[in-house]
């Protein structure tokens, strides 16, 4: 049985304004109706998998169950990290974890992010390489390339490898990401793979692993688990020790130390989606070279992405070659492609002017559902908030503001001191400022409601919760 550990705790920018800190570009919806993460525990899911091990963040553990139950998938643990450390410590919180209910057991390491279109072929690569990691091996996947690529690190295979055999080969070393003239050098050389991050080894091989190359990572991740608190579903890893753990990734940690290494060619198609130019090339360019959401319109364009998130926007490109232009409903990002990977530097800019869609998505998700503002004043603001068949909000009051709540969709159930009533489409309530209230979907279908707050603050931290079935402070 092959265990599935999912990395998704990431807050990647290069995919801007769609992905952002507060909602990165995993739990996105890039490449059709699924998000990325979704797509990667549906690949890894069926015959010969069990259920999926995630490592996240804090803000994304409801996204995750949510994402997961829209797809009827449940996870073996959901391990929740204090803070960013790198893919490291991460891996070896699941290696020293898993090894504890079975040292045997084949982890298979992912992010959750990629674009692997042939899933049942990624699956069969990855059968053809559990009897080498059964052995004791790290395996990891190389990419076979189709071009001089200077976004990727590469695996060079050692000498007398056969870089198109099925079976895993012997790795030489891992190379960082190449200047161009050196990644044509690779391509035409035909024994090096692009690195895809992704390693399958036994429990035991990975702990063993750590406890050679990285003994410091496993000191303070060995006590971060065994500080861990079990809180609605979720493992929490001990802050103090984790904080303690080397920031740093498993290929400087691990992989380029170990001798028991082997890699699986993938020749199949792959991506790890890490900048617009990226999703402009997987999405299938039309003749032209264009892409066009469902809302955009290229006229005269070649080579050209052009994408809205909204219906409420429409974007057209009018005699445009090789640009990318993105819309949401609170920002717009216009690029040459081949400058797509300098989005970062783009976000950082928005972060030192203070604008909150640096990182701030538009719709707030929540353990109940999500909220989007749709108009804010110097005193008032108007929200529109979709809750969850059978969730509920806390029970909290406000110091600053009071609140009207008109249903809209479904039916509400509302708490306004010790009164309780249920409020249906077209109704409304008045919470007055001060006032301890809770509003529940008691139905079966999505509750939507338009909030109208008035008063003199208005922030998300103007909130005493009393009673949270979210466990939230």
């Amino acid at each position: 049985m092959i265990h599935p550990i999912l990395l998704c705790g990431g807050s990647g920018t290069r995919l801007w304004p769609l992905s952002r800190k507060s909602f990165p570009k995993q739990f996105s919806r890039l490449m059709g109706e699924e998000s990325l993460f979704q797509a990667s525990a549906r690949r890894l899911s069926g015959e010969g998998f069990a259920a999926p091990v995630i490592l996240t963040a804090e803000p994304f553990r409801f996204i995750v169950t949510e994402q997961l139950a829209q797809i009827e998938q449940a996870p073996q643990a959901i391990l929740i990290e204090p803070e960013g450390r790198n893919t490291a410590p991460a891996i070896c919180a699941a290696a020293l974890w898993l090894a504890g209910q079975d040292p045997e057991a084949l982890m298979l390491v992912a992010p959750s992010d990629h674009v692997i279109p042939d899933a049942e072929g990624f699956r069969a690569a990855i059968h053809a390489a559990a009897p080498r990691a059964a052995a004791g091996d790290l395996v990891t996947f190389g990419i076979a390339p189709d071009r001089p690529e200077t976004g990727y690190g590469y695996l060079e295979l050692a000498a007398g490898a056969d870089a198109r055999a099925e079976a895993p080969q012997p790795l030489a070393r891992f190379v960082e990401k190449p200047e161009r003239a050196r990644a044509e050098e690779m391509l035409a050389a035909g024994n090096f793979l692009w690195n895809a991050g992704i390693f399958l080894m036994s429990a035991r091989a990975a702990a063993e692993a750590f406890r050679t190359h990285a003994p410091d990572i496993v000191a303070a991740v060995s006590e971060a688990l065994a500080g861990a608190e079990r809180d609605l579903g979720f493992t929490r890893l001990a802050a103090e020790p984790w904080s303690r753990a080397p920031d740093i990734s498993v290929d400087y940690a691990i992989m380029e130390k170990a001798d028991n290494l082997a890699v699986k060619r993938y020749a199949g198609p792959w991506s790890d989606v890490g900048g617009w130019d990226a999703v402009w090339q997987q999405s299938g360019p039309d003749a032209q070279g264009n892409v066009c959401s469902e809302h955009a319109t290229a006229i005269d364009c070649s080579d050209t992405l052009l994408r809205s998130e909204t219906d409420q926007v429409e974007v057209v490109g009018i005699g445009l070659e090789g640009i990318v232009a993105i819309a949401t409903s609170d920002a717009v990002l216009v690029a040459k492609k081949d400058e797509a990977q300098r989005v970062k530097a783009a976000v950082s800019a928005l972060k030192a002017k203070g604008a909150k869609q640096a990182v701030q998505f538009p719709r707030d998700h929540r353990p109940w559902g999500w909220f989007e503002s749709l108009v804010i004043g110097g005193r008032f603001q108007v929200k529109r908030i979709v809750v969850h068949p059978g969730a509920a909000l806390s029970l909290q009051s406000h110091h600053h503001r009071s609140e009207h709540w008109i249903v809209v969709e479904g039916t509400a159930k509302v708490t306004v001191g010790e009164e309780v009533k249920l409020v249906t489409e077209n109704e409304s309530v008045y919470i007055p400022l001060g006032a301890t209230h809770r509003m529940e979907n008691p139905g079966k279908v999505p509750m939507v409601l338009i909030e109208v707050q008035t008063g003199s603050y208005l922030g998300e931290d103007d909130i005493i919760r009393y009673e949270d079935v979210y466990a939230r402070s």
